[in-house]
């Protein structure tokens, strides 16, 4: 028989303790009086430039643009390189055409598309005069590439900037995008005599009017919330301004006597945890025996514009860590964030142990920045002109909108999330084809406009947090004082949240420390259930007080193991669990069940 055992008593600072159930909301915000201020009429004018942009300031693209070109401009040495890669290039695809007119079959290509271009994966791309056209267009974006590399004296972030900008305007032009010069639509076209062209514009046409109305497209039959996505059985056990607090409904008979608490970002759905039931983690720790909780964010409005970084801290983690340690007393809590909300969780972490508050047995950290000087491609939207320009924007609106958000990362990757689907959308007639995973994507949210700006500023502009410059109620809190357990994840190939950036946080805490770089990206690499083929992960564990091992190292060092990395992080919680005992009820006095699972806030538009 499975022994119930109790950790000791945990610590619980008083203030944490007085904090209600439910929080009132804040007065709204008041704006300037816009016919009288002359600030305000300017960020009512970068406001409306905004809106036309797309949130992307047009200032920092001409600084940098700018910078490159001067840089470039006195650097002959450099030219002189331009310009015999430039006749390289020209000889090569010079070459190329002779052998494909002269020679039978299809000579090797001397330009390659990037590893994540699907653009040119259709095999008529290989005949006349399409190959050409390809590598016409891959031997110039070769040349810009280098041609918008490092210079000595130009800021990196700037040269970043101008190569991202030149790739940007090249995807633009690319022959794929062009129904006469991509041999996959008019192979298409001639095989269903035009009807895939009426087919994509009837897609083009409903794409528009949800762009215009912000009308969140239907959920296709087979993929609706709270029935197929987000149908873990549970119930909501509390409810502010700002979160709903759900407890998952137990399927063993036992459980593990530390609960989980997860803190999703709040950029999106929290159902990104808990999808079909086959790839369901929250499923998974409830079927290993895990009493589980997830906070759900409410999707904010104008109203809520002021909600600061640090209310979601305490109305959000510390309010659903009062919600747990009432609900499951005496017994420390696992508590595991994703993306924004693991970056939240480590403030809260760090800030209860400054405070004494000794209530985690363990920390996971999914896909989420502590450091962010290595913060990816998401930099190149970061300097003060750029945050300054969305802070006009969120000053109008009150918050940053769906678009918005969505806008910046798909352009990261516009090969495939903006060009690719859109040539198979409008030009091939493909519906795009329902998933869970596409559902959840589509389900956007807001972010309210302080919360976003503190955010901004305070972490990826200034990176006070491993600065030592990150102040929580008016005291600098440090991530070294963090001594529970952790495991770190990083995903190879995401582009929000680098691997080596989330590698990091192992340069700023002392204590146990694991980390698991696991295969695929932001999204798909941490939801990774048992079964899923071709998966894999890599696993190190750094002993309390260890040198560093730089992230290069630490690939070479660690091989891949196949699987999913669930399985061994489920062991490592379990290992830093106490024993087991019956589940606990569902709710408490104070924190009685208020709706069933997935409660009212993930049904916000």
């Amino acid at each position: 028989m499975p022994q119930t055992t109790k950790p000791n008593a945990v610590k619980v600072p008083p203030k944490s303790a007085d904090l209600p159930a439910v929080i009132p909301a804040k007065p709204k915000r008041a704006k300037p009086d816009a016919p009288q201020s002359y600030e305000a009429l300017d960020r009512a004018t970068r406001a409306a430039l905004a809106r036309m942009t797309g949130g992307v300031s047009p200032y920092a693209l001409l600084e940098s643009w700018t910078d490159w070109a001067v840089h470039l401009s006195r650097a002959p040495g450099r030219q002189l390189a331009l310009a015999e890669h430039a006749r390289d290039n020209a000889v090569k695809l010079g070459a190329y055409a002779l052998r494909t007119l002269t020679e039978d079959g299809h000579p090797p290509a001397p330009f390659k598309p990037k590893a994540y271009d699907h653009r040119f994966m259709h095999p008529s791309w290989e005949k006349l005069p399409y190959a050409l056209w390809q590598q016409s267009f891959l031997a110039t974006q070769d040349w810009w590439d280098m041609a918008t590399g490092h210079i000595r004296g130009l800021r990196p972030d700037n040269a970043d900037r101008a190569q991202f900008i030149a790739r940007q305007t090249l995807d633009l032009f690319a022959p794929s995008n062009f129904p006469w010069l991509n041999p996959q639509i008019m192979e298409e076209t001639l095989k269903q005599n035009g009807r895939n062209i009426v087919e994509g514009s009837e897609h083009y046409f409903e794409d528009l009017m949800h762009t215009l109305t912000q009308e969140h497209p239907d959920q296709p039959e087979g993929y609706r919330v709270g029935e197929d996505l987000a149908a873990t059985p549970g119930k909501v056990v509390m409810r502010n301004e700002i979160c709903e607090l759900i407890q998952y409904a137990p399927e063993t008979e036992t459980v593990k006597s530390e609960p989980v608490l997860i803190v999703p970002a709040w950029i999106m759905k929290y159902y990104i945890l808990d999808l079909s039931a086959h790839n369901s983690m929250v499923r998974y720790l409830v079927e290993q025996g895990f009493t589980v909780f997830m906070i759900s964010w409410r999707n904010p409005t104008a109203d809520m514009a002021e909600l600061s970084l640090d209310d979601y801290r305490r109305m959000g983690v510390m309010a659903a860590l009062d919600a747990v340690s009432a609900i499951v007393p005496d017994t420390k809590v696992h508590a595991n964030g994703y993306c924004l909300g693991g970056t939240l969780l480590a403030i809260a972490a760090a800030t209860m142990a400054r405070d004494g508050d000794d209530r985690l047995a363990s920390i996971t950290l999914m896909a989420a920045q502590t450091d962010f000087a290595e913060a990816g491609e998401l930099l190149l939207f970061t300097d003060e002109s750029q945050v300054a320009f969305i802070e006009d924007l969120m000053w109008d609106q009150g918050y940053l909108d769906r678009p918005q958000m969505t806008r910046t990362f798909a352009t990261m990757r516009a090969e495939d999330l903006i060009y690719s689907r859109a040539v198979a959308r409008y030009f091939l007639g493909r519906p795009d084809m329902p998933s869970d995973l596409g559902v959840w994507n589509n389900d956007t949210t807001r972010m309210p406009s302080r919360m976003h700006s503190e955010y901004l500023r305070g972490l990826f502009l200034e990176n006070r947090l491993t600065a030592g410059r990150y102040a929580v109620e008016g005291r600098v809190i440090a991530l070294k004082d963090i001594k529970a357990p952790m495991f770190v994840v990083g995903t190879e190939t995401d582009h929000i949240a680098p691997w080596r950036s989330v590698y990091k946080a192992k340069l700023f805490t002392d204590g146990d420390f694991r980390f698991c770089l696991v295969k695929g990206g932001h999204n798909g690499g941490i939801v990774s259930e048992p079964g899923h083929p071709r998966k894999h992960y890599r696993l190190g564990h750094r002993e309390p007080g260890a040198l560093y091992m730089d992230p290069d190292t630490w690939l070479e060092q660690h091989e891949p193991t196949p699987g999913s990395w669930w399985i061994a992080w489920a062991a490592w919680l379990a290992e830093h669990s106490g024993g087991e005992g019956p589940p606990p009820a569902l709710g408490a006095e104070g924190y009685a069940p208020l709706a069933d699972a997935p409660g009212d806030y993930v049904f916000e538009t």
